[in-house]
């Protein structure tokens, strides 16, 4: 007997800890439900910073301007930190440099669900800003990182040379919006279950629960009212 597919939609942005944090989370609560449903997900486009310059501003400067000082960024980024760790993360904000504007990333995302590498980008990205530091605001670093997650590298290359890509996310931005999202990561379970925030694995099995119960039909069955039987 097959198993039930659940969908989970994950609109999140590369340089936003608690979509990291989510992601390791739900991955959590889809291996422990492994046994009763499959999924399929995909990644849509959330920019919490679209204002930014194209090569990005300041890290430290950045955060500490929007934060409201360095010993508010000091708490948050620790707090961040030491619960990514207990996910078996590793975030070091000392060596991010770059605050990116991260539209181009989005639009090399969605060019990875055509080629079925959506996930492996999504996590090398995450890696890469998180834990490595890299710059996710240079052409060069966004094609080797799409390259290393198994993306033709001159496919990656041509695609951001062009615009191609940037309606689709504009497009999609807007949609959630209108949903009344504002805030990432938001998992969207099988086009009808909203789920907010970087929620513990158990939230995750109890929606994927509720979801099974829902898809099973009921059977044939004595109905007393019915008297059909």
């Amino acid at each position: 007997m097959s198993k039930p597919t659940i969908r989970i939609a994950i609109a999140s942005d590369i340089v936003c800890p608690w979509c990291y944090i989510g992601k390791r989370r739900l991955e959590k609560a889809m291996q422990l439900a492994s046994d009763k449903y499959d999924f399929e997900v995909e990644y849509l486009p959330f920019e919490l910073n679209p204002q930014l310059p194209a090569n990005g501003v300041n890290n430290k400067e950045y955060l500490e301007q929007k934060f409201g000082g360095e010993d508010r960024y000091n708490e948050l980024t620790g707090n961040v930190t030491r619960i990514a760790a207990q996910e078996g993360l590793r975030f070091d904000f000392a060596i991010q440099q770059v605050s990116p504007n991260t539209r181009n990333a989005h639009r090399v995302i969605q060019l990875a669900r055509e080629d079925g590498k959506q996930s492996d980008l999504i996590e090398a990205l995450y890696k890469a800003y998180f834990t490595d530091g890299i710059d996710l605001s240079q052409k060069e670093n966004l094609i080797d990182i799409a390259a290393a997650a198994g993306m033709d590298r001159e496919k990656v290359s041509l695609f951001l040379d062009s615009n191609t890509g940037t309606v689709e996310v504009e497009m999609a931005e807007r949609e959630l919006h209108q949903l009344g999202i504002t805030g990432v990561p938001f998992f969207i379970i099988d086009n009808k279950y909203g789920v907010s925030g970087a929620q513990r694995p158990e939230t995750f099995l109890r929606v994927f629960d509720e979801i099974g119960a829902a898809t099973v039909d009921d059977g044939e069955s004595c109905d007393v009212d019915e008297k059909n039987c």
